[in-house]
């Protein structure tokens, strides 16, 4: 099917974008021409930057969102932190040591303290990872610890905190044991699930201590406001270790969901950045304000995942009919145009260490053999124009998803699918993912460290309320298992291979793109380095009067 064809099948959709995009601008157009900026304290430096959503948390062991990640990590460090290229460095702890083996590591801290004057301690650390991984704080992440030893049987219940593989050596030095090696535990150590909180002041006030005046934290801010539905506001730490190296005095976080509205805001200079770009807006924006626009590769992918509750959804010929036909290319190149690349596998390329799975065989046929072969599949399964087939896709209103799920909607239409597209707030839909309460989900997911493990765990049976379908095969279980056990690197990476492999046959999800991350930041804005993993603590940031020299790259992992 030729480009103008596949367009004119999905004019209907676009067509109702095109007036909503019409009504954003006409919206736009209405708001005051100059830059509205609450005021800067004399003296001080002040960044007011977009967030795209609104955190439901600022507690690090009950977050989930790369939204929260931005405030929380401006708080709080852990035993590595990110430098400005993303890449692992030390934080709380100064040093480690691993073990022969790879089990044991030990970590030794620096002289820090926390907001409050009370020394950060290893203490700290063995309650924080206790905390998460307690069955009655409800860490959805939880999962993502189980390397560590009886992580899984204390997150389940069936041991004590006690028996979890962490203790205080001394207050200065913390042991962590693992159930099987991994290398790349720097890595993510830098992952809020093992920031510490301060035990003092948690014990005292159980979930409250999250609220500014309560807030204690150890990184480079403190909290002092937070204004639901408007901002989050960061006050520079002078008991931050290396205080004298912040730049920023206050930094305040809002919550932009409108990535068109936004983006007028920072060109006005009413916000200093964002952290996103509606993606089909990239190369106009390259046009207008080039020194603005900042893509990077990026460690994510977009999938749609199927709710196996569902009685369609048990038929892996359904599953497989419905990822087959969506027009991926179309996506990519059509209406982002911002870099990213179509998806056939689960992990992105450019993941340290792992080789990209190979896609299935039907990738590399033209659109009309792929969704006549997934008429037939659907057919076989019982659906056809006497019994269509009737979907619900519950997605995010961020820009990128209400711009290609249309498309979608219109591939599905085409192989005699009536999808009905129904748009959450991101929090909302992702809370209805955990509940189960959807059909078919849009999702997207960001590596959690630079390995193929941080994406193939999402739908290993054991990971809980983020393996959004239920998706479980003993047989990807048990590749996992081999590949978590397996001390040669390229031997693992075999594994993971051949378990990415297996799922993708059974078509829990399906992969729609790779991300790029994209960001607009103002020129006078230093220290924001581009990486692989998206990651830019504010600590580094700093604000030029004047115009600045380019802006640094960073430099990919792996």
């Amino acid at each position: 099917m030729s480009s103008t064809s596949r367009i004119d099948r999905a004019l209907p959709a676009l067509g109702k974008m095109l007036m909503a995009a019409v009504a954003v601008f006409s919206l736009a157009a209405c708001s005051p021409k100059g830059p509205s900026r609450p005021p800067c304290p004399q003296g001080a430096v002040c960044i007011e930057a977009g967030n795209v959503s609104e955190p439901a948390t600022l507690d690090p062991h009950k977050s989930t969102g790369t939204w929260e990640e931005r405030i929380i990590s401006s708080l709080i460090v852990g035993l590595t932190d990110a430098d400005p290229n993303g890449k692992a460095v030390p934080g709380m702890a100064e040093r480690w040591e691993t073990s022969a083996d790879g089990l044991t590591w030990t970590f030794y801290l620096r002289d820090a303290t926390w907001s409050d004057g009370v020394p950060v301690t290893a203490h700290d650390f063995v309650f924080s990872l206790r905390r998460i991984l307690d069955p009655k704080t409800a860490s959805e992440y939880a999962s993502l610890l189980y390397l560590i030893k009886n992580a899984q049987p204390v997150n389940e219940g069936k041991a004590e905190p006690s028996a979890l593989g962490v203790r205080a050596v001394s207050p200065k030095v913390l042991e962590i044991v693992l159930e099987h090696p991994a290398p790349y535990l720097p890595q993510l150590a830098k992952h809020y699930t093992m920031f510490p909180v301060p035990r003092h002041v948690v014990e005292k006030l159980g979930d409250a201590w999250i609220k500014p005046g309560n807030y204690v934290s150890n990184g480079p801010y403190v909290v002092t406001d937070w204004k639901l539905g408007d901002y989050v506001q960061l006050r520079k730490n002078p008991r931050f270790y290396e205080a004298d190296k912040v730049c920023v005095d206050q930094i305040r976080f809002y919550p932009t969901p409108d990535a068109t509205m936004a983006e007028r805001r920072v060109l006005r200079g009413e916000l200093d950045m964002n952290a996103d770009m509606q993606s089909n807006r990239i190369s106009f924006l390259r046009e207008k304000a080039p020194d603005y626009v900042r893509t990077h590769t990026y460690l994510g992918v977009t999938y749609l995942a199927f709710n196996a509750a569902e009685p369609a959804f048990k038929d892996r010929r359904v599953r497989l009919a419905l990822t087959m036909a969506i027009d991926r290319e179309f996506i990519v190149s059509k209406l982002f145009r911002g870099g990213q690349t179509a998806a056939y596998t689960f992990v992105p390329p450019g993941v340290a260490g792992y080789e990209q799975a190979k896609a299935p065989a039907w990738a590399a046929w033209p659109l009309e053999k792929r969704q006549a072969e997934a008429r037939r599949l659907l057919a076989a399964a019982g659906y056809g124009p006497k019994r269509p087939l009737k979907v619900e896709i519950k997605h995010r209103n961020t820009p990128d998803p209400s711009l290609y799920l249309p498309a979608v909607q219109a591939d599905w239409k085409a192989i005699g699918v009536d999808a009905r597209l129904v748009q959450n707030e991101v929090q909302i839909a992702y809370a209805a993912y955990r509940a189960r309460d959807f059909q078919v989900a849009d999702a997207a997911w960001i590596a959690d460290y630079n390995d193929a493990m941080s994406f193939l765990y999402l739908q290993q049976s054991s990971t809980g309320p983020q393996n959004y379908g239920d998706y479980a095969n003993p047989a990807y279980d048990a590749l996992l298992a081999k590949a978590d056990a397996e001390p040669d690197a390229k031997v693992r990476a075999g594994y993971l291979a051949q378990a990415e492999a297996i799922m993708l046959a059974d078509a829990p999800v399906a992969p729609i793109y790779f991300y790029v991350n994209k960001n607009l930041v103002a020129p006078k804005v230093t220290g924001f380095v581009d990486n692989i993993v998206d990651q830019h603590r504010a600590r580094y940031w700093c604000v030029t009067a004047t115009r600045p020299a380019p802006p640094a790259k960073g430099v990919p992992q792996g």
